[in-house]
């Protein structure tokens, strides 16, 4: 991948670019501002891949990711799984802070530490933009929450450290290109469905992966943002699309729904 432009959301030092770098170390990443720049950069190939979060081990979904990839034409190519240690990170003349800003899931993985410290939590767009506004703005009450990567990116000072209320914080990454991969024998396949609003209808396509012997490790429903209560269904599950048994099982769902979206096949991630 050395020479791809890779997207991330959020400013130099976020989580994402962390991924990124992970997936991608010989790219270029490119940081964009919000979830739909990306989206729009993939539609009209400025980028060749992206990055970005779709769960949090502790706060759960990132449900615009869901959201866009309905009408994604990118699959999904791989997953990263990144551990997540925020950092207080303030200027290096700071005072005494009473307030706090950072991402809404970072701010919400550290409420005991937020509310222990008397803090004012301040919701803002990215955990490594909080850092950069409180040092162009020279905010001295002001801390973010953050990466280690953010504080010495723009070069301020981290107050405390692993300040998340949960030790065993994770965040899991897709990653978007246009090249479907090859089975690998250790593969998540994910997928998009819609059903008839009927008794039974989700029931007989759970059925399908029993009959086939296909672990589902997630479901998730979101509106279809069409008709009210009625969803759409995010599901994974382990296997490539190429293997027999997925496509015999692939094939009967879609007799069974309104619409059925392959997502991608990719080699699963593993949480170190």
């Amino acid at each position: 991948m050395e020479g791809k432009k890779v997207a991330f959301q959020g400013e130099h030092g976020a989580y994402s670019e962390i991924a990124a770098t992970r997936f991608f170390p010989d790219s270029e990443l490119i940081p964009m501002r919000l979830f739909q720049d990306i989206f729009e950069a993939l539609r009209n190939d400025s980028i060749d891949c992206a990055v970005v979060p779709i769960e949090n081990s502790i706060e759960g979904s990132v449900n615009e990711i869901y959201d866009l990839l309905l009408d994604a034409d990118k699959k999904i190519t791989g997953e990263i799984f990144l551990k997540i240690n925020h950092c207080l990170i303030a200027v290096p003349n700071s005072t005494t802070i009473t307030k706090v800003l950072s991402h809404p899931q970072a701010l919400a993985q550290c409420r005991n530490y937020i509310k222990k410290n008397n803090l004012d939590p301040i919701p803002t767009y990215d955990t490594a933009g909080s850092v950069r506004l409180i040092k162009e703005k020279k905010i001295l009450d002001t801390a973010a929450i953050a990466s280690n990567n953010a504080a010495e990116f723009y070069n301020m000072k981290i107050l405390d450290h692993n300040i998340e209320d949960r030790k065993n914080n994770f965040t899991r990454f897709l990653v978007l290109s246009d090249n479907q991969t090859a089975p690998s024998n250790a593969d998540r396949t994910s997928m998009i469905f819609g059903l008839q609003h009927t008794p039974g209808s989700l029931y007989s396509v759970m059925q399908e992966f029993d009959h086939n012997k296909i672990n589902l490790t997630k479901i998730e429903s979101r509106p279809t943002k069409e008709k009210p209560w009625e969803y759409n269904f995010y599901v994974d599950f382990e296997g490539h699309i190429e293997e027999d048994n997925v496509k015999k099982a692939v094939n009967n769902i879609e007799k069974k729904c309104t619409f059925v979206k392959i997502l991608g096949s990719y080699q699963r991630g593993t949480i170190n």
